[in-house]
């Protein structure tokens, strides 16, 4: 049971963190989007003809709402509260100012005459001079919980004033008119009052009856036929129809079998991801670690897009999505990074309007990353490389907008700052490169340049205890470096796991020949047995010594398997010399075999580099003859079986090494005489 369970526990946590990734992203995602038809105004509908479902009203757009608002307001009621205490003040002054302007004549008929004017004035109602009513509207004059409906042009205007009292005077009394103007000019003042309040409330009511929806599309009508421009009345009824769609009466039970619909649609693309890794990249599959950082990675995507959608459908490409291939590639290689990049543009393309373009440009993009980066470290580079993908962010817009609409005249240049937006936002690989680095335990570039530094404590420990062994290394990360260079591999990498594969040596230096002085050995005084013990050891040392120090996992693995499971030759001959009837598995080392082409050309640069020491009078045939019978006694031991280095990879490994041998020896060509 116990073994059973050891079995199948690999597969256990694969299958949590999948279903806890496809639970996240759901949550996340709305949940209406099967019941909406995906459209934009100003471009080509791609699909079949369009025919209405089922009748329904026609939204009215927000133009015809604020037309009708307008054409509310502007034949509502104006509400005015009379001032009685200001109408007083009025008649009081006009009494006792009366015989200052008529020059104290005992004017009777002039002064009841004027009295009737300025009653009539009052009584109209006289408007504040800064108050300008431009259209016609209806006024409400209220004055003790009483309303009194008027027109707005019969309330008294103070501009109109002596107009006004022209109209009003009799022939007698028409040499009095100025006498008329200078006391009424003294007097008047307005006593009406706007009420803000009463006038919003009555417009507000009239505006909340205002209908949302006009004229009626019946079911079968069509709607839009293909390669139609979405604009003016059918870009109304399909968004009616969405709307129709989205407020069904059945709407809990549609979410629900949405959600579900959901939940299955991203795990199924979830366990394709895993499928894949399982089948072509068995070492990450079998690393949790390393399949938790790509489950969040799809995840924190999905998340990140939905939520700026959600403020503007229009933000979802503000979402820098070509950070999560970037840092796939920058810590395992190019096509896993596309092939997860593929999935998570899937996922997000179910959730926003114009599906197909959403794919078709982020597809673009995420590929240009891919390709486009190499030394992310460099900044340099990375500018580069986030100028690329902005510029395939537009290209990909244009050419898909022409391709739709067919017209580049009414092309939204607004969109193209979503995608400044998007490559400003990408620049931040950097910083969560070294984020991952730490929660995951990954190693990158960065990483891998800080470890390359010859005074770092580690290679400088190497160095003060074992010199020989310092500069073998050396002269190891030189010699892979450059092979790893001429047939693509990881040229960084594979100098850095060069530099640290002989660090358990530190533990027991004298046991080495390249750190040994003179002709005594340390070896003398052991049995082969015990000189090979010593010997293979120095792996599982530098295993030890590489976790003390905390190395990565990536660097660990050239410690494991620069030997592979070779043989001490060495002793193991001395023992059969002793001995015949010995057991071969004590002078053979543990493993694993290389499982890499990076692992593999350090592997070949080590016995090359450590076996020429023997040569003491080396030409170029034979350091050819040498190369080639090392290397090839190496696969005929199938020490690269694991690994995906191919046979021509393999040739043009040792005519670097034949090369590099040449200049470490500088040889000449003899030329004839």
């Amino acid at each position: 049971m116990l073994k059973k369970f050891l079995e199948i526990s690999p597969f256990l946590y694969k299958t949590f963190i999948l279903i806890v990734s496809a639970s996240i992203i759901v949550y996340f995602l709305p949940l209406n989007t099967q019941y909406s038809i995906q459209f934009s105004e100003g471009k080509r509908w791609t699909g079949s003809t369009l025919y209405a479902p089922f009748d329904f009203p026609i939204i009215k757009s927000a133009e015809e709402l604020l037309i009708e608002k307008q054409s509310i307001e502007s034949k509502s009621t104006l509400y005015f509260d009379i001032n009685a205490g200001v109408s007083e003040v009025i008649l009081n002054n006009y009494s006792n100012k009366f015989d200052k302007f008529f020059q104290n004549e005992n004017d009777s008929v002039s002064y009841k005459r004027g009295l009737v004017i300025l009653n009539s004035f009052l009584k109209r109602g006289i408007l504040p001079l800064e108050f300008n009513i431009t259209t016609p509207k209806r006024i409400s004059l209220i004055s003790y919980n009483t309303e009194k409906i008027t027109e707005a042009d019969s309330l008294f205007k103070l501009e109109n004033l002596l107009y006004e009292i022209n109209k009003n005077l009799t022939d007698e009394n028409k040499l009095k008119e100025r006498n008329f103007y200078n006391l009424f000019f003294d007097i008047l003042q307005p006593n009406l009052s706007y009420n803000k309040d009463l006038t919003e409330e009555y417009i507000n009511e009239l505006n909340s009856s205002i209908s949302q929806t006009r004229d009626l599309v019946s079911k079968g009508e069509v709607i839009i036929e293909t390669n139609q421009i979405v604009e003016g009345e059918k870009f109304n009824k399909l968004k009616s129809l969405n709307y129709q769609f989205s407020s069904k009466s059945d709407n809990k039970k549609i979410n629900q079998s949405i959600l579900i619909g959901y939940f299955l649609l991203v795990s199924t693309l979830l366990f394709l991801s895993l499928i894949y890794i399982y089948k072509f990249r068995y070492n990450v599959f079998e690393d949790d670690n390393k399949m938790t950082f790509i489950f969040l990675n799809i995840s924190l995507t999905v998340i990140m897009s939905s939520i700026l959608a959600d403020f503007d459908s229009r933000f979802i490409y503000v979402a820098p999505i070509c950070i999560f291939p970037l840092l796939t590639k920058t810590f395992f290689d190019s096509r896993l990074a596309y092939f997860i990049h593929i999935i998570s543009v899937i996922i997000i393309s179910f959730t926003v309007f114009n599906g197909f373009e959403y794919i078709f440009v982020q597809i673009l993009a995420g590929i240009v990353a891919i390709l486009s980066t190499s030394q992310i470290y460099k900044r340099a580079n990375l500018f580069i490389s986030v100028a690329q993908i902005t510029f395939m962010y537009f290209l990909g817009y244009i050419i898909f907008y022409l391709l739709s609409s067919g017209n580049i005249e009414k092309i939204d240049f607004f969109q193209f700052g979503y995608f400044l937006a998007n490559g400003m936002l990408t620049l931040f690989v950097l910083p969560l490169i070294y984020f991952y680095e730490k929660i995951f335990f990954l190693v990158s570039d960065v990483s891998l340049l800080e470890l390359s530094d010859t005074n770092s404590p580690l290679l400088k420990e190497l160095s003060d205890k074992a010199p020989g062994t310092f500069h073998h290394s050396l002269q190891v990360a030189n010699l892979s470096e450059a092979c790893a260079s001429k047939i693509k591999a990881n040229a960084l990498l594979t100098r850095v796991g060069a530099l640290y594969h002989d660090i358990g040596k530190i533990k027991k230096p004298n046991f080495f020949s390249e750190n040994q002085k003179g002709s005594i050995s340390p070896h003398d005084e052991l049995s082969p047995h015990e000189s090979a013990k010593i010997i293979i050891d120095h792996v599982s040392d530098g295993i030890s010594l590489g976790k003390k120090n905390k190395l990565p996992d990536r660097i660990l693995d050239f410690i494991r398997t620069h030997h592979g499971t070779s043989k001490v030759y060495y002793f193991y001959k001395k023992q059969i010399e002793v001995n015949p009837n010995l057991d071969i598995k004590k002078f053979i080392y543990p493993g694993p075999k290389p499982f890499s082409k990076e692992t593999s050309i350090v592997m070949m640069a080590d016995s090359i580099e450590a076996a020429s020491k023997s040569l003491k009078e080396p030409s170029f045939e034979i350091l050819e003859e040498f190369v080639h019978k090392i290397i090839n006694q190496q696969m005929d031991e199938g020490q690269f079986i694991n690994s995906n280095i191919t046979f021509s990879e393999i040739e043009a490994v040792k005519k670097v090494l034949v090369r590099k041998l040449v200049n470490i020896y500088q040889l000449r060509i003899e030329y004839p005489n």
